[in-house]
Parts: structure tokens; C-alpha cells; sequence
């Protein structure tokens, strides 16, 4: 009698019943590796294409699948738990063609319609009558200033060069500004130990010749703000100091000390000894077609195509606009108009009265190098208008023959890529 809750050990009878099973699960095996790999085609010998996906159903069809390979829908993927929706109806060739035709003509539409919005905004105003913020680099003279490493081998000596002009006409001097400091821009020992001024070294087929010395103080004259700050000034001259007949890049080069580091450095100027106009520093102002002009009188040596530039800041001294000129002048008096144009000042709303500053040009010469000869500056404010109501302004947009050219080539591109696209929307929806 077997104890109760202990299972009976299986009789002799029962192993007989199981030992075919046994024998017939390994055959089975066998059968289905000689089937499915050394028999049949193996997994190796499949192309891509026919093995079993979502996109690409196996071949054979399997329990549970309402097509040959298809999951039916809302049914978990074999081994990933994810549940499939049912694929559309397959599309014909022909669909497709129309389908990628269909999208590339909506991109083409978009950009079409983009690049036509863009130009239609970047020429509302004329060339000539530009806002101040839209070029913020132009709004003041040129006084660059940069930094560099002093040597290679010491980059945390830093060398900080400044100068208050580029170019230089006739009798006109330039400060240049040199000093030294750390990576966390604290000051360091700075000493010009030589510097030299020369004709750049591209006009004079790489050499430095007839160098003129110059010298450098931290002593609070000739040009240095402060003595004892740690920056050095020198003054050039180049009409008294040995280049009066020079025209073109002059190049002042520098040997620099601080503590045991030394390097070198340069600055470069554009010097015309004899400028081909000058400016009067008249000017009279006059509302033209709802815009403001300003005539600015200049007189004329040299006849030819001059380009005049001048900044345009409202009461407060904010920038506000850059004016420009850019035509043939005639030797004798003659006055170049810089427009305030009438939109721009709707546009930005800038406080009454306007200041004219800065004015600066060159007559552009056609061959040769350098390629123009420079005028003196007017420094400083030139020129205060009167003040105006909103009302005498245009707030009509710039036009001229070569915008509306533009204008009509960008139209064209949309109109096609639109006309392209409603065809192949209406091929689309017949039947």
C-alpha cells in the first residue's frame, strides 16, 4: 500500500509505453534539419528579399495567418510582442511614379515661393538707402583691432594691436595701439622693442625696402591716451615720414617684448598721397518722391566713378541707416546725393532729427593697383536735418528695370511648379 501523498513509482509497463517516443523525437529532429538545411533550402541559400518580414511575408504559409507570411491585423508580431496593423493595397508602378512626381513638385513649389518672398524683402529698399542694423560692420569707420598669440611657443601670451584708420590720405597721420595680456585678458609687461614702416612687400616683389623707423610710447603724448597703461603708441605720417610719392599698402612691422617672450607683428595701411576730390562740407537736403536727400558737396580733380558712403543716426545717436553713392562724376563742383529713403524711415521709425556722420570715399579706378584713390573723410557728425511728419514719406517700395526682371522670373518659376502640381492633383483624382 503506497503511503498517502507519495506519488507510485512508474511500473515496468510505462517505461515500455514511453521508449518509441523516446527514439522517434531525435528522428523527427533529424528529419527537419535535412529539410531545412542540409536536405532543403537552407536559411544561407534564401535571397534577402524572401525571408520573412513585415514588408516581405515568408513564402509558406503558418497557423494563425490569414495570408501566405501575412500577420493579420491586431496580431503580435512573432518574438517582439508588437502588434501590426494591416498593410494598404499594394500600389501599382504607375502610383508611385505619380506620387514622387507629386512631392517633388510641392519642394520645388516651396522653394520657389521662398526664394521669391526673400528677394521681394531684401529689395524693398534701394541699394543706396540700406537699414543700420541690417549691416552693423559698415555703421562706423574702419578701426580695426585684433588679437594674437605673441609666439608660438607661448600662446598664453597674448599680443592686442588697434589702430584708429585704415586709409590714409595726403597729410593725414594714423595711431597705432600695442599691447600684451594673459589668457584671462589681464594685462603683461609690453615693450616695442623696433618697429619700421615700408611699402608692402607684394608691391615690391617681397622685400622690404628703404624701411623708415618709427617709434612706440607708453608716454601720454603723440597719440597715447594715457602714460603707464601698458599700451604703446606710435604715430606715422607717411607724407613727412619718408613716403610722400607713395600709393597703395604700407606696412608698419613690429618686434614685441613681454617678459621673456618676444614675436612679431605688423599693421597695414592704405595711403593716396593726393586725393582726386574733396568734400566742401556742404550739404542741402530736399524731400524728393516722399524720400529725403541729402546733396553733399564735393569738389572734383579727377573725373570718374566715385563711391561715396556716409551713416545716418536718429536724435539719440542711434544708427539708424547707411547711405551710399555710386556714379560718374564730372571734374568741377559737383554735389553726390545720399537718399534717406522713404519706406525705411516708415519702416524703422527712427526720432527726428537725423544726423548725417562720417562720410568717407574714393574714386574707383578701372585698372591698375590699388584699385582706387582715396578721399579725406568728414569725421564726426556732417550734417543735422530738419524734422519731418510721417505723412511726407512714400511708403511705396523700391523699384527699378532690374527688380521688376527679377521679380518676373521668380513669379515664373512658381506659377510652372504650381501648374505642374495641379495637374498631377487632378491626374490624382480621375478615375
Amino acid at each position: 500500500m503506497t503511503p498517502t501523498g507519495t506519488v507510485p513509482p512508474p511500473t515496468p509497463r510505462s517505461r515500455r509505453a514511453w521508449w518509441p517516443v523516446a527514439l522517434l523525437l531525435p528522428a523527427l529532429g533529424l528529419l527537419g534539419w535535412w529539410w531545412g538545411g542540409a536536405g532543403g533550402a537552407g536559411s544561407e541559400d534564401v535571397p534577402p528579399d524572401a525571408m520573412p518580414t513585415a514588408e516581405a511575408p515568408a513564402r509558406n504559409g503558418a497557423p494563425g495567418m490569414d495570408a501566405p507570411g501575412r500577420v493579420p491585423a491586431g496580431v503580435a508580431s512573432p518574438g517582439t510582442g508588437t502588434v501590426l496593423t494591416a498593410p494598404g493595397p499594394a500600389r501599382t508602378p504607375q502610383e508611385q511614379e505619380r506620387e514622387a512626381r507629386r512631392k517633388l513638385w510641392e519642394q520645388r513649389l516651396e522653394r520657389a515661393k521662398r526664394t521669391l518672398d526673400t528677394y521681394l524683402a531684401a529689395t524693398r529698399y534701394p541699394p543706396e538707402s540700406r537699414p543700420g542694423r541690417e549691416q552693423p560692420d559698415q555703421m562706423d569707420l574702419a578701426e580695426p583691432e585684433r588679437t594674437r598669440p605673441l609666439s608660438r611657443e607661448t600662446p598664453d601670451v597674448q599680443l592686442r594691436l588697434k589702430q584708429d584708420r585704415v586709409f590714409v590720405v595726403g597729410d593725414e597721420a594714423v595711431h597705432f595701439f600695442v599691447s600684451c595680456e594673459d589668457a584671462q585678458r589681464a594685462p603683461r609687461p609690453c615693450e616695442v622693442v623696433s618697429a619700421s614702416a615700408h611699402e608692402s612687400e607684394y608691391m615690391t616683389g617681397g622685400r622690404a625696402e628703404s624701411p623708415v623707423a618709427l617709434t612706440f610710447r607708453d608716454s601720454g603724448a603723440n597719440g597715447d591716451t594715457q602714460a603707464g597703461d601698458g599700451v604703446s603708441t606710435g604715430r606715422f605720417q607717411p607724407s613727412k615720414q619718408g613716403f610722400p610719392m607713395s600709393s597703395g599698402t604700407l606696412r608698419v612691422s613690429l618686434q614685441v617684448r613681454s617678459g621673456k617672450t618676444e614675436g612679431t607683428a605688423f599693421f597695414d595701411i592704405l595711403y593716396t598721397p593726393s586725393p582726386p576730390a574733396m568734400f566742401t562740407g556742404q550739404v542741402r537736403e530736399a524731400l524728393e518722391g516722399g524720400s529725403l536727400q541729402l546733396y553733399l558737396g564735393i569738389q572734383v580733380r579727377k573725373a570718374g566713378r566715385y563711391v561715396v558712403a556716409g551713416r545716418v543716426d536718429d536724435e539719440s545717436g542711434e544708427p539708424f541707416a547707411h547711405v551710399s553713392f555710386n556714379e560718374e562724376l564730372r571734374e568741377g563742383p559737383q554735389e553726390v546725393r545720399l537718399t534717406i529713403f522713404g519706406k525705411l524711415v516708415l519702416d524703422e521709425v527712427p526720432t527726428f532729427p537725423l544726423r548725417l556722420r562720417d562720410v568717407e570715399g574714393f574714386l574707383l579706378k578701372e585698372q591698375g593697383d590699388p584699385d582706387r584713390e582715396l578721399m579725406a573723410s568728414l569725421r564726426g557728425y556732417v550734417h543735422t536735418t530738419k524734422e519731418y511728419a510721417p505723412a511726407v514719406f512714400s511708403s511705396a517700395e523700391w523699384n527699378s528695370e532690374e527688380r521688376v526682371r527679377y521679380v518676373q522670373e521668380l513669379n515664373s518659376d512658381v506659377e510652372e511648379a504650381q501648374e505642374q502640381l495641379d495637374a498631377l492633383l487632378a491626374e490624382e483624382k480621375a478615375p
